[in-house]
């Protein structure tokens, strides 16, 4: 059977059905100021190839929720909010809830093209699931090093110093990370440096473990919770509670504060709170992305 077609026009372009009934398809592009990409990625605008960052959803967030919900958890465990003691019941957050999530956020953020958070998200992984073996009892680290003084080896002095030097490589890791930060903005900034000085005071407070300054270790735990963990015997010097955790806490804090703006961002809310932007104070990439942008479409 013989079927009818549109007559086709004389410049020999055929209208489709949607053109025949006067409606036209148009694409639409949003173009991201370096400004807002950095505030919500926490990564300087690059040139990247390929439309990643339009197709998929931005996977930052959720290696922040990850991040702060472990460390507000261990924080205030550590300074014993109500009556708190140990991580038995909570020993999750240093292998689900944290290293699940900062994981997850770490390949969608390779995938991206997104090379720092990427980075970042890995960095905070593997801290929290190689803490969060120091945490279980049941896999007797310090057996090794066990006598009939200290049947545990916990409060060896071997065991305590080959911790600290773990955590003082830690420090320069993460301080290494803080200079690049000081790119991006004051808060990102702010949290690596203080996540760099609690390691810091967490290896001092294993090395005083380790020559028997147990003293002088409770000191510590007031300033950095995570030195609470060190070793149980920290315990009999009777330290205050006062102040304990106050680094990390705060690190929580500013990381929920970061954590919200980017989801306030992402959902349309109009909410301009401030994060110390410092990238003004470095040279402008704007010309360079423009001309790497015109010519990936050329091409």
């Amino acid at each position: 059977m013989a079927t009818s077609e549109p007559d086709a026009p004389s410049n020999g372009i055929r209208m489709v059905p949607d053109e025949e009934k006067g409606l036209h398809k148009t694409q639409t592009a949003v173009t991201m100021s370096p400004e807002l990409f950095e505030k919500l990625y926490l990564t300087p605008k690059v040139p990247q190839v390929g439309d990643y960052n339009k197709r998929f959803a931005n996977p930052t967030a959720l290696g922040f929720v990850g991040f702060v919900i472990s460390t507000f958890t261990f924080s205030m465990s550590c300074m014993g909010w109500g009556g708190a003691q140990g991580f038995t019941p909570v020993v999750g957050i240093f292998f689900f809830v944290g290293p699940v999530l900062l994981i997850f956020a770490m390949v969608f953020e390779w995938i991206m093209g997104n090379f720092f958070p990427m980075m970042v998200q890995g960095l905070f992984a593997v801290f929290w699931l190689s803490f969060g073996m120091l945490q279980l009892p049941t896999l007797q680290l310090g057996a090794p090093y066990a006598t009939l003084e200290d049947p545990s080896g916990l409060t060896s002095r071997e065991y305590n110093a080959v911790v600290a030097l773990y955590l003082i490589v830690w420090g320069f890791a993460l301080f290494t990370f803080f200079i690049f930060t000081c790119k991006i903005n004051a808060v990102f900034a702010s949290i690596f440096l203080l996540v760099s000085v609690a390691s810091w005071v967490l290896s001092g407070a294993y090395w005083n473990v380790s020559w028997g300054n147990y003293e002088a270790a409770s000191q510590l735990q007031k300033v950095c919770p995570l030195s609470v963990c060190a070793t149980r015997r920290i315990s009999d010097a009777k330290p205050s509670h006062v102040g304990r955790g106050a680094l990390l806490f705060i690190v929580a804090a500013l990381g929920w504060y970061m954590c919200f703006i980017i989801m306030a961002a992402e959902m349309r809310i109009s909410l301009n709170l401030p994060v110390g932007d410092l990238s003004r104070f470095w040279p402008k990439t704007d010309v360079e992305l423009a001309v790497a942008e015109h010519r990936e479409h050329r091409d």
